[in-house]
């Protein structure tokens, strides 16, 4: 299942020519993952965080494609691309609202760490692996 985000590019997005710098890219993405967590799956970040589990990035990559400007209107879409037993990783498109120019493809790779031994899950916990069987 797909989650569509619309993001406005903001003058403290670009640079001085009105360019998107390459970091905020890495901003929006994180927020289509956790709207994709909590709209998607149904999986408040927050309450899995104080039960001692959280999903850092181990694996990113980025095609830039083509550079988004001050006041594009765009849209992201976020879908899971894989579960593997001890990893997810997410595909995420962001585009021209108004073109549908792709502006960038990335591919995410969050593994699960139990916070209480810092340490990674060999395996997803079953409520995430439940969750995603159950909304997809």
């Amino acid at each position: 299942m797909k989650h569509t985000d619309e993001i406005r590019v903001y003058y403290a997005d670009t640079d001085a020519y009105g360019v998107v710098w390459h970091g905020a890219y890495l901003r929006w993405l994180e927020a289509g993952r956790i709207e994709y967590t909590d709209k998607v799956l149904g999986l408040d970040l927050k309450k899995m965080q104080e039960n001692g589990c959280v999903l850092p990035v181990v694996e990113l990559n980025i095609k830039y494609k083509m550079s988004a400007k001050l006041d594009d209107n765009l849209i992201l879409e976020t879908e899971i691309q894989e579960l593997r037993p001890s990893a997810i990783v997410f595909s995420q498109i962001l585009k021209n609202k108004d073109t549908g120019i792709v502006n960038i493809a990335a591919t995410v790779t969050c593994v699960a760490v139990d916070t209480s031994k810092n340490k990674m899950y060999r395996r997803l916990p079953e409520f995430i692996t439940s969750s995603y069987k159950s909304h997809v």
